[in-house]
């Protein structure tokens, strides 16, 4: 089988590829490190303030509401800025969102408020979410269609190591026994991350990208640009990443209670594990970026959808470590989820690249929905029986992959009409 997901016949005379495209493919993937490290830092947050500021497992997860919850809002404001002022300028203003939630971490923490943070938490995901829009549809057309997948799968795998590095900070800061019961901390942490990403925003500044308009790819298609709403596979893209981002989020919220709940009675151990969760997720990355190379990329998320929809069903009936072991192992299966998800719904997009890549992008906004009913079912049951929550989403990941996720042929009257 072929490897790789093309997002359309595209013949490149007016793309970037090859070592053109290099430099910015490089500059683009420290962005993917960043929200993987704010993204892993989330998820002991949620746990450190159900210690610190007495909160119920529901109420914690505000903050996933807020920070998932702006993948719903700010997409479409994402998509105008990166349609009208390109590539660039929608990079630096999601920096710059970035570092000001981030900054904001700092009077939050000295004041104690949980409702600052889950405003905090939203502009940075703000402007996470505009980084995305930009980040992802760029990686994904900037060089030859046929790799698409492959280049995204591998520029995502740094997102996988900065999930992997938040965890490990906590575990060691946040936890430890001068910080367990404060947000010290927190303050000093966020003041460090608003001034890397002010770093960065400078590098991105001066750098020289190369811009792909709409009109670019409409041109260099073979294929007519058909509206959205009539492409199955995007359709159903949307929705798989929906469910795919809300059951990532989900398990990952939950994983320190249900590691509680399972033996691990201190956070440390349990954030240690958290972290080594991630590393098990940022391996699966490369290895999955590395079979790309000779599978459909829609063939091997169907078989990680089978395999992850089994282990998340099993850690609602196992206890002890065998539990917290299928979620660890589940981890290393849902790697390649979302940018493979993203590459499949964009394919033959044509002039709707990046129009459709911001309604791909608020699938994200998942991530709001499925940790409150969890959180819900954990206050009132437990947590492994809210595991069957995330198993649904994997469940319907399934049938994306082995039946909406192929663009459809286009018909000798498309080719005719282009």
């Amino acid at each position: 089988m072929a490897g790789g997901a093309p997002i359309g016949n595209v013949s490149t005379s007016a793309i970037p590829t090859g070592r053109k495209a290099f430099i910015p493919l490089v500059l683009v993937t420290i962005l993917f490190f960043l929200w993987g490290f704010a993204y892993g830092l989330l998820d002991v947050l949620n746990k450190h303030f159900q210690t610190v500021l007495g909160l119920s497992k529901l109420k914690s997860t505000g903050l996933q509401v807020a920070y998932f919850g702006a993948y719903i809002v700010f997409p479409p404001i994402g998509t105008r800025i990166v349609q009208r002022f390109g590539y660039k300028v929608s990079i630096l203003v999601g920096l710059i969102l970035y570092i000001i939630g981030a900054v904001l971490f700092w009077p939050c923490a000295q004041f104690e408020t949980f409702g600052g943070f889950v405003a905090a938490t939203f502009v940075i995901a703000c402007g996470l979410s505009n980084l995305e829009v930009a980040a992802n549809t760029y990686v994904t057309v900037l060089g030859s269609p046929k790799t698409a997948s492959f280049r995204l799968n591998f520029s995502q795998s740094f997102n996988g190591l900065g999930s992997f590095a938040g965890p490990l900070i906590a575990s060691k800061y946040f936890f430890s026994s001068g910080n367990s019961g404060n947000l010290t901390s927190v303050k000093y942490i966020y003041l460090g991350i608003a001034c890397g990403v002010f770093l960065v925003a400078i590098g991105f500044f001066f750098a020289k990208l190369p811009e792909i308009t709409d009109e670019m790819m409409a041109e260099d298609s073979n294929l007519p640009t058909k509206p959205l709403l009539k492409q199955k596979h995007f359709i159903g893209g949307v929705l798989a990443q929906w469910l795919y981002v809300a059951s990532q989020v989900t398990v990952a919220t939950f994983f320190i209670n249900l590691a509680n709940e399972d033996g691990i009675h201190t956070d440390s151990k349990a954030s240690q594990l958290l972290s080594y969760s991630l590393i098990l997720f940022t391996v699966g990355r490369f290895f999955s970026t590395f079979l790309m190379r000779f599978f459909q990329a829609r063939y091997i998320l169907g078989v990680y959808a089978i395999v992850c929809t089994i282990l998340c069903a099993l850690s609602v009936g196992l206890h002890g470590l065998s539990g917290i072991i299928c979620i660890m192992v589940l981890f290393f299966f849902e790697s390649c989820m979302y940018p493979t998800i993203f590459t499949l719904a964009l394919q033959d997009l044509g002039g709707n690249s990046k129009r459709g890549g911001g309604f791909v992008v608020m699938g994200v906004g998942g991530g709001a929905i499925f940790p409150p009913i969890e959180g819900a079912i954990a206050d009132k049951t437990s947590t492994r029986i809210g595991q069957i929550v995330p198993t649904v989403g994997y469940a319907y990941l399934i049938i994306y992959a082995f039946f909406l996720a192929k663009a459809p042929i286009p018909s000798t009257d498309d080719l005719e009409s282009k």
